[in-house]
Order: C-alpha cells, then sequence, then structure tokens
C-alpha cells in the first residue's frame, strides 16, 4: 500500500522541493503541479512527486491521523 503524505516545503531549487515530513527530510518533483509553491506551504507527496498544495490544518490533521494509526498498528493485541 502506498500513502500520500503532506510535508513543509523548506526549499526549492529547480523544480525539486526539498519537503520536511516529520523529522525527515525529502526530495519531491514539482513536475506536476500548475503553479511552484512557496516555501512554507505544504504539498501532498507521493512515490518523490508532490501531486498538490494543501492548507496546512489540512496536512496537520492529516499528520495527526496518521500518527494515530501508526501508534494503533503498533499496539500489541491482549
Amino acid at each position: 500500500m502506498c500513502l500520500a503524505i503532506p510535508g513543509e516545503v523548506v526549499e526549492i531549487d529547480e523544480g525539486v522541493a526539498t519537503v520536511r515530513i516529520g523529522d525527515s527530510l525529502r526530495k519531491a518533483s514539482l513536475l506536476l503541479l500548475s503553479k511552484e509553491p512557496e516555501l512554507g506551504d505544504y504539498v501532498i507527496v507521493h512515490a518523490g512527486f508532490a501531486l498538490h498544495v494543501v492548507d496546512p490544518a489540512e496536512a496537520a490533521e492529516s499528520l495527526r491521523l496518521l500518527r494515530e494509526m501508526a501508534a494503533l498498528a503498533d499496539e500489541k493485541p491482549s
């Protein structure tokens, strides 16, 4: 299964953004976007591509839900 995850754009260099996802930095191509994001914008990243810009509140909620799902998956059955 693949997930598209929101990341904050922290650097842009010739059509490639560096995005912060949690404590990690990843590269994401901006080729699929109709308009280049600005620093501080959040983009949905999948398979190394930024798919679209999202509202910061939406990004925060998506990340919260992903963390919650990961915590539930890590729980051991009683």
